[in-house]
């Protein structure tokens, strides 16, 4: 049924679910598996940024260890990506790029009070393939 799937992961508890979730159906499916962290600088705003190679890397830093975390998680290989921009966008691209045939992602991220984050409401409503939510 599912052949590719696709983790995003942003270190929440939601995202944390998510990776609990498609290790078990990567596993169910004898499917690969893909986890993706977005490097989302700007939450931080460009200007303050610019200046900051320090921040950019602490901040590449925290999403490398998330995806390193992923891949000691599981009992299968994972391909991760570093991605840097929109996280909604650089997911739904990577998706595109690998043919994801699922994806799996937190239904809120780290900083979010909703029901539903926007990142999740975003590739819920735009991205042309099953989505679960967790």
């Amino acid at each position: 049924m599912y052949e590719s799937i696709l983790v995003a992961t942003d270190g929440s508890d939601s995202a944390d679910r998510a990776v609990d979730a498609a290790l078990d159906l990567a596993s169910v499916f004898d499917a690969e598996l893909y986890a993706i962290s977005v490097v989302d600088t700007r939450r931080y705003g460009d200007s303050a940024l610019s200046g900051s190679e320090s921040v950019v890397s602490d901040l590449e830093t925290q999403a490398s260890e998330l995806l390193e975390a992923v891949e000691r998680r599981g009992d299968r290989d994972v391909t991760t990506e570093l991605r840097h921009g929109k996280p909604h966008g650089e997911i739904s691209d990577y998706a595109t790029a690998i043919d994801a045939d699922l994806l799996v992602l937190g239904n809120r991220g780290r900083e979010s009070g909703e029901v539903i984050g926007s990142t999740a409401e975003r590739i819920v409503r735009f991205v042309n393939r099953p989505v679960l939510t967790i």
